[in-house]
C-alpha cells in the first residue's frame, strides 16, 4: 500500500494533474467572482464562504478522470486486481493520494485565496476545518464515479455528471459551516454532519468502487 501510495503521488505530480491544476483553477475561479458580481466588499464577505467551497468542489473535480483512467491504459489495473493486495485497500490507497495532491493544497490555499473575497476573519478556523473534513470525501466518492466510467471514450463529462448529485451534501454542510464561522455563529452541527459525511463515505464507498470496478474490468 506504501509503495503504490508512492507511485500515484509521483505520477500525479508528473502528469501536471495534482495539486498545480487544482490550485490553479481555484485561483482563476475566485479572482473572476468580483469581476461577475462586483468589487462591493459588504457583498463579497457575504458569498465568500459559499463560493470558496464551490471553487474547491469543481476543483477536485478537474482530475478525477486521472485517478483510474492511466492506470487502466497501461494495464496497471489488470495486476491489481489479480495482486494480493485487496481491491479495497488499493482503491483506498487511490483515493488518499488523490487528496494529498488536490484536497491538502486547497485546505492550505484557501485561506489565502479568501483574502480576495473579503472574509470575515472569523470564518477562517471554519473555512479551513469545513474543508479538511469534507475534501476526504470528495476524493472518495470521485473514486467511486471513476470506477464507474473507467475505460470509456471520454468519460469525464460522464463522470462529472454522475459525481456532482453525490457531491450536493458535501457542499451544503461544508459551505454552511464556513457561512456560519465568518457570522460568528456555532458552527458545530454543520461540522459534525460533515464529519460524518466523510466517515460514512470512508467505510462504505471502497467496498462500492471496488465491486464496479471488477465488473468493469471483466
Amino acid at each position: 500500500m506504501r509503495a503504490l501510495l508512492v507511485r500515484d503521488l509521483r505520477l500525479a505530480l508528473r502528469a501536471g494533474g495534482g495539486f498545480g491544476l487544482g490550485l490553479a483553477f481555484f485561483l482563476i475561479v475566485v479572482v473572476l467572482v468580483p469581476f461577475s458580481v462586483g468589487p462591493a466588499p459588504e457583498l463579497l464577505g457575504r458569498i465568500a464562504a459559499g463560493v470558496l467551497w464551490l471553487a474547491a468542489l469543481l476543483a477536485c473535480l478537474l482530475s478525477l478522470d486521472r485517478i483510474l483512467a492511466l492506470d487502466f491504459e497501461d494495464g496497471t489495473l489488470d495486476v491489481l486486481a489479480t495482486a494480493p493486495l485487496p481491491m479495497e485497500a488499493a482503491l483506498s490507497v487511490k483515493a488518499l493520494a488523490h487528496w494529498l495532491t488536490t484536497g491538502v493544497p486547497l485546505v492550505v490555499a484557501a485561506p489565502v485565496l479568501a483574502v480576495l473575497l473579503n472574509l470575515p476573519a472569523a470564518g477562517y478556523s471554519g473555512l479551513v476545518l469545513s474543508l479538511a473534513l469534507g475534501t476526504p470525501a470528495l476524493s472518495v466518492i470521485g473514486t467511486f464515479g471513476a470506477a464507474l466510467t473507467v475505460g470509456i471514450k471520454r468519460g469525464g463529462l460522464l463522470l462529472s455528471l454522475l459525481v456532482l448529485p453525490l457531491y450536493v451534501p458535501t457542499l451544503i454542510f461544508g459551505a454552511e459551516a464556513a457561512r456560519r464561522s465568518a457570522d460568528g455563529l456555532d458552527a458545530t452541527t454543520p461540522l459534525l454532519m460533515l464529519a460524518g459525511i466523510s466517515a460514512g463515505v470512508l467505510a462504505l464507498m471502497p467496498f462500492a468502487s471496488a465491486a464496479v470496478l471488477r465488473v468493469n474490468l471483466r
